[in-house]
């Protein structure tokens, strides 16, 4: 994977140029010390100068033997001091030894991540829907192999990225797959999502899989591949065009409810998972919830996957279905608290404030 040690590669690298350095001139002091019996500062001194080709009179005149050994130690340095002075020339001016750190720093952030999201693909697509992550508070990662586009995640010290090929499992091994609650693969090559959603879905068989996709026939084989949903941003371009024309006004409200970025009111899936025991084979005109919290239950997700849209009162809530939910924040969370909370200690609650 490209780039994922580039921090421990310039280290090395560095370690690597300084060592050379050091034995070269070790080398070098040695000799003249042995062949010409200079003192030590002398024969370092002797060994500087005849790496750095300066050009500098020597201590004392060498000896046949002595003038052998400096040609000897002038082609041998050549090439090693060379080496030395182009990688601290390139970690220094070209900050690597920076972006390196930096690069590090973000792996060790993704090491920790967990119940996060991984999106592939940073161009359109994927860029929007890291905007939609962040305004929701979500953790994610962004998996990108291209220089040009890395260099502009780099630009946004926040977010975290992984450089390399997201349908490679080392890629998606670093980025946390096994520990990540869903993916969004966003390649503008459906071939290149088919191998992400196969991939993905082998590493981590719960995980939530979310493709795009350009061609109609893709929408199937992704499914088949695994994946858990399947956007097409030109069929959905094409009906918001179409409904713009229709429906105006109902586009625009839709739009507000689930983009606006104030977040007076919010559309949110509300889990029945933790329902209160005492709310158990209860409907929704006994439990309340629009009376008691304001918020409004526009829909419900059963068990079987079934949408029930406007839910009649009489609708038993059960502990798998999943409620949508209309409203403010505190109204949702009033919403909630009623839902999991026993009757009592909400009642309770409301006696003490």
């Amino acid at each position: 994977m490209k780039n994922q040690s580039l921090y421990h590669e310039t280290i090395r690298a560095l370690v690597v140029a300084v060592g050379l350095l050091f034995l070269t001139i070790t080398i070098g002091s040695t000799g003249f010390m042995v062949f010409e019996d200079y003192r030590l500062l002398d024969a370092v001194y002797m060994t500087v100068i005849t790496m750095a080709t300066v050009g500098f009179s020597e201590v004392v005149p060498l000896s046949d033997v002595g003038k052998l050994f400096t040609i000897f130690l002038i082609i041998f340095s050549l090439g090693i001091f060379g080496y030395v002075i182009t990688q601290v020339t390139r970690i220094v001016f070209e900050g690597v030894l920076h972006q390196s750190y930096k690069e590090y720093q973000v792996r060790k952030k993704i090491v920790k991540l967990e119940d996060h999201v991984i999106v592939c693909g940073y161009g359109r697509n994927g860029y929007q829907a890291c905007v939609e992550l962040a305004e929701h508070g979500e953790k994610f990662v962004i998996v990108e192999k291209r220089d040009n586009v890395v260099a502009r995640i780099l630009e946004e010290p926040v977010l975290l990225y992984v450089q390399g090929d997201a349908s490679s499992e080392e890629v998606l091994e670093v980025a946390q797959i096994r520990k990540a609650r869903a993916l969004i693969t966003a390649l503008p090559n459906d071939a290149d999502n088919m191998y992400v959603v196969l991939t993905a879905r082998e590493m981590n068989p719960t995980i939530k899989i979310i493709s795009r996709a350009s061609d109609f026939r893709s929408d199937s084989k992704l499914r088949r591949a695994g994946a858990t949903n399947v956007i097409m941003p030109d069929r959905i371009g094409g009906q918001r065009m179409a409904k713009l024309v229709t429906q105006p006004d109902v586009v625009e409200f839709v739009e507000y409810i689930l983009l606006q970025r104030s977040r007076d009111v919010q559309l949110l899936e509300v889990s029945c998972s933790n329902l209160a025991v005492c709310n158990y084979k209860k409907t929704i005109r006994e439990l309340k919830l629009r009376e008691k919290s304001g918020a409004n239950l526009v829909g419900i997700k059963t068990a079987e996957g079934a949408y029930i849209f406007n839910p009649s009162p009489d609708i038993e809530i059960t502990p798998a279905d999943k409620l949508f939910v209309l409203g403010t924040p505190g109204q949702i969370a009033k919403f909630q608290q009623l839902l999991y909370a026993p009757e009592e200690s909400v009642g309770n609650e409301n006696r003490v404030r």
